[in-house]
C-alpha cells in the first residue's frame, strides 16, 4: 500500500465531514456566543478521555484570548474538583455521544451550583443535550478510523468548532494584538509584541528624489526586503512614498513608464509611527490600513524619519 496516497485520502476523508459540520451551524452558536460574553464568572470546560484532551486545547486557547476558562476532568469532578466551578460559571460539556456517565452525572451537581450548560456533542437527542441550555452539535457520521471505532474524525471536528467560537469571541470582545501580548509575556511571541518600534526599525531608509528615473526607482524598491522607498525634495523634506503598489498602478495606467520620476508616481501621504511607540501599536496600523510599512519618526509631533518599519521586522523576530 501507498501510505502517502492513504494519508491523503484520510485527509479528503476528514474534510468532507467537516464541511457538514460547518453546514449543520446554526443560530445556536450566536447564543453561545453571546452568553460567554456576557458570562461574569468563567467557562469550565469538561470532558473525558479523548475529549479531555480536546478540553484542554479549547480552555487554553479561551484563555489565551480573553476569555476566562479552565479545564476539569468530568471524573475528577465529581470527587472533589466540582469545588472549581462557580454560581456564575458556564460548564462547557464536550461528550460526543453524548451519553458517558462521567459527563452526564456531572449536569444535575452543575445545576445546583447555579452554572449554565453549553453541551457540543454529536447527539442533539442524546442525554447530555437534553439537559444543556444551548446544544452545539458535531455530526460526524462515521469515523476515519477504519473500525469507526478511535475517536478521529469526532475530535478534530470539536476542535474546530472550539476554534470558531473562539475565534468568534476574539471578535466580539475586539481582542488585539496588545491583549494577545498581555497573556504571551514569554517567548519570542512575548517579546516581539512587547518591544518598541525603535528595537525593530531599520535605520538604512530607502530613498530617492523627487526627479529620479522610473527604471532607478524599480531598483531601490526591489533591493532588499522593504518593497518601497521614501521620496525626498531637493530641500531634503521627505514629502512621498514610493511601495511595489505604485509601481504597478503605474505600469498599468500608463503607456511610456521610462518616462515617469518619483514625483509622478509617488503617494503623497503616508502612514507613520514614531519610534518610541510599541510593536503592537505598529501592527495596528499595519491591519487597519492594509500595508506593510511604516516610516519611523523620532518623535510623535516629529516629521523627522529615523527608520523603517516592516512588517518582516516584526515577524522575523527571535
Amino acid at each position: 500500500m501507498c501510505w502517502k496516497e492513504r494519508c491523503k485520502q484520510i485527509f479528503e476523508q476528514e474534510i468532507v465531514e467537516f464541511k457538514k459540520v460547518a453546514e449543520n451551524i446554526g443560530d445556536e452558536i450566536n447564543l453561545a456566543v453571546e452568553i460567554i460574553y456576557t458570562c461574569k464568572g468563567k467557562v469550565v470546560i469538561m470532558g473525558i478521555g479523548k475529549t479531555g484532551i480536546v478540553g484542554h486545547k479549547i480552555a487554553a486557547s479561551l484563555a489565551s484570548t480573553g476569555t476566562p476558562a479552565i479545564f476539569v476532568n468530568a471524573a475528577e469532578a465529581m470527587h472533589g474538583d466540582l469545588g472549581m466551578v462557580a454560581k456564575n460559571d458556564i460548564a462547557l460539556l464536550i461528550s460526543h455521544s453524548g451519553s458517558s456517565s462521567e459527563i452526564v452525572n456531572i449536569c444535575t451537581p452543575l445545576k445546583n451550583i447555579g452554572a449554565r450548560i453549553i453541551a457540543i456533542t454529536g447527539n442533539p437527542h442524546s442525554a447530555l443535550a437534553q439537559e444543556a441550555e444551548i446544544v452545539l452539535n458535531v455530526p460526524i457520521e462515521r469515523e476515519v478510523c477504519p473500525l469507526n471505532l478511535a475517536p478521529t474524525t469526532s475530535t478534530t471536528a470539536t476542535m474546530l468548532l472550539g476554534d470558531a467560537l473562539m475565534v468568534c469571541l476574539m471578535e466580539r470582545r475586539q481582542f488585539k494584538a496588545e491583549n494577545f501580548a498581555l497573556y504571551h509575556p514569554g517567548g519570542a511571541l512575548g517579546r516581539q509584541l512587547l518591544s518598541r518600534v525603535k528595537h525593530r526599525m531599520s535605520t538604512a531608509i530607502p530613498r530617492v528624489i523627487t526627479d529620479t528615473a522610473f527604471n532607478d526607482i524599480i531598483y531601490i524598491v526591489s533591493d532588499g526586503r522593504k518593497g518601497m522607498t521614501l521620496v525626498y525634495n531637493h530641500e531634503n523634506n521627505c514629502v512621498g512614498i514610493i511601495t511595489d503598489g505604485d509601481i504597478r498602478r503605474a505600469v498599468q495606467h500608463h503607456e511610456n513608464i521610462k518616462s515617469l520620476t518619483a514625483a509622478e508616481i509617488m503617494t503623497h501621504s503616508f502612514k507613520h509611527i514614531h519610534q518610541e511607540a510599541m510593536i503592537t501599536q505598529a501592527l495596528e496600523i499595519m491591519d487597519t490600513n492594509n500595508i506593510t510599512s511604516l516610516a519611523v519618526t523620532d518623535t510623535p509631533n516629529s516629521n523627522k524619519i529615523v527608520g523603517i518599519l516592516h512588517i518582516h521586522d516584526i515577524i522575523d523576530f527571535k
